[in-house]
């Protein structure tokens, strides 16, 4: 079902994906400390000027196939024609599922670089090493050292992954997209449109080409 432009998804997404979400945390001063990193990373995945008339959101797995192949032959054409020129703003948003055990500390991992303002490099090197770990029985040290790698300070990822911020803002992701419909990665949200499936750029020029001429007519 590569596009679904109904009147159903008119911004949903959009709007349910920035609705405020509770950070399970324990006390005043963790709470504090937990929202500022939650706001950090939050902040850290997205990309594109503020200034940008359209929203895509990117609902994805860090351990799907689809969702990898996407992000290898897709994305970066789609940042180059898209996002840095202005004309969208990008946020990835956290859907890992149950069938894919090593997703979730995967998103943890690039929750907590995004905090760091490493969430992008980092992403890119988990997706491009996913044969690497798919299969581990613990791949968070494998994640590590990809975060590493990418440039974020170790010490401060520990710190980040054991704590109860991030995976309670990536508990949200998951709440907040089955909310807005999405039962499948990769799945992304471009304004009123739905696209599922890891489709050729050419679905997304399509989609992003008629979202934003409809913008410009509001």
């Amino acid at each position: 079902m590569p596009l679904n432009p109904t009147a159903a998804f008119r911004y949903a997404a959009i709007a349910i994906f920035f609705a405020a979400a509770p950070c399970a945390v324990s006390t005043v001063s963790a709470q504090s400390a937990g929202d500022s990193l939650s706001a950090a990373a939050d902040k850290g995945r997205i990309l594109g000027s503020d200034k940008a008339p359209l929203w895509l959101l990117i609902v994805s797995d860090f351990q799907c196939p689809f969702c990898r192949r996407w992000h290898v032959e897709t994305w970066e054409t789609l940042k180059k024609e898209y996002v840095n020129t202005g004309k969208i703003r990008v946020a990835f948003v956290n859907f890992p599922l149950g069938m894919h055990p090593n997703a979730r500390p995967a998103a943890i991992t690039a929750m907590c670089a995004s905090a760091q303002g490493k969430f992008w490099p980092v992403a890119d090197l988990i997706f491009k090493s996913q044969d690497k770990w798919k299969d581990l029985k613990d791949a968070r040290p494998f994640f590590d050292s990809v975060a590493k790698a990418g440039g974020t300070d170790p010490a401060r990822l520990k710190t980040c992954e054991a704590g109860t911020s991030i995976p309670a803002l990536v508990n949200a992701d998951v709440v907040r997209m089955s909310r807005a419909q999405a039962q499948s990665t990769p799945t992304f949200f471009i304004g009123r449109a739905k696209i599922e499936g890891a489709e050729p750029i050419a679905t997304f020029r399509r989609a992003i080409d008629a979202e934003l001429a409809a913008a410009t007519k509001r």
